[in-house]
């Protein structure tokens, strides 16, 4: 089969790859359409300390199914199917304390990472994917909606732990399509006055489209967030940046008493200098976001298959998957949002 493989950083090569073998509780996949994602990017860019290559990266991904595992009882050739990066062990601490997204065994079926990925034209799907996150996908939803499942199971985290509720005023740092997904969920989940701050002129415009209520210049953002709530701050800032100049701008952007989710990560090693007096003086709620539950993805489907939030519009760019290379430098130049690939 065609796959991109990822060597070192700014090195993918597409090759001819043996078809995945399956075992017993595992589905193979044969994609329909796969995703570009920031962090393939910065993977491509600056490597990732979990991917070991060679490799085949990918992992927002839809698709059919080509061979199912004996034990399997779920799915059927033929379902069009659509699955989660990994799934939790059930057993671990974090497990039981009800964090399965900390799990501490999610690197062992990590899909793109290492576990083999979706650029390619098929995928092997391990059995606690098949069994807690992959689901069919309804008749009404796209392969191309269906694939961006997974980063919108990982905001649907984030809204929930952001806990914002009927009529906040809710800042989102970056528009980028996490942050396009943040505004749209802040929307369904209540929130008055949603304000996004963007360095692009286009993406702001986007995410005037999708619903945020108000935009304004990065350069500005904190004057122009004080002007739009009486001067006190948003009741909810979220980050969906990934640096420490955007982390820091988040504490100094939220009001007294309220939360602020520093959903963007920020490049391994780096610090952020917090505003101590901001936290301590005005009582403020700082909350790290990682990664997705299986009861995040089973909502992301539903969002998806509803409407309820309008994935289509993330993605400008169709390519084919021999074009990997070019599509992540349109995302790198700030080109493209998300890239659908295509075998």
């Amino acid at each position: 089969m065609m796959a991109a493989r990822y060597y070192e950083p700014g090195v993918i090569r597409i090759e001819q790859v043996d078809i995945p073998k399956i075992g017993r509780d595992e589905l193979l996949v044969r994609n329909r359409v796969a995703l570009t994602c920031g962090t393939d990017l910065k993977m491509y860019l600056r490597g990732h300390r979990l991917a070991k290559p060679p490799l085949v990266i990918g992992h927002e991904f839809a698709g059919t199914v080509e061979k199912v595992g004996e034990d399997v009882r779920t799915f059927t050739k033929g379902m069009n199917v659509v699955a989660a990066n990994s799934a939790p062990c059930g057993s671990c601490y974090y497990c039981r304390i009800a964090k399965p997204n900390l799990c501490e065994r999610l690197n062992e079926v990590l899909v793109g990472f290492s576990s083999p990925g979706a650029y390619a034209e098929y995928v092997r799907l391990p059995g606690r994917i098949v069994s807690q996150n992959t689901h069919e996908i309804p008749k009404e939803v796209s392969f191309e909606e269906a694939a961006l499942l997974e980063p919108l199971a990982c905001v649907v985290h984030g809204v929930e732990l952001a806990e914002v509720q009927a009529g906040d005023s809710v800042f989102v740092i970056g528009a980028g399509p996490i942050g396009l997904l943040h505004i749209q969920l802040a929307k369904v989940h209540g929130a008055k006055n949603v304000i996004v701050a963007d360095a692009s002129s286009e993406r702001l415009q986007r995410a005037a489209e999708l619903g945020a209520d108000q935009t304004v210049a990065a350069r500005n953002a904190i004057d122009e967030v004080r002007r739009l709530t009486e001067s006190r701050g948003a009741d909810v800032t979220i980050e969906a940046v990934g640096k420490p100049e955007t982390w820091e701008l988040a504490v100094l952007a939220t009001r007294k008493g309220g939360t602020t989710v520093l959903f963007g990560g920020c490049p391994a090693g780096t610090s952020a200098a917090i505003d101590a007096g901001a936290v301590h003086y005005g009582e403020l709620t700082l909350k790290g976001v990682f990664h997705h539950t299986p009861c995040d993805v089973r909502e992301a489907l539903r969002l998806i298959s509803t409407r309820q939030v309008k994935v289509t519009p993330l993605i400008t760019h169709h390519m084919k998957l021999s074009e990997v290379e070019a599509a992540l430098r349109l995302m790198q130049d700030g080109k493209a949002i998300k890239v659908a690939l295509t075998p």
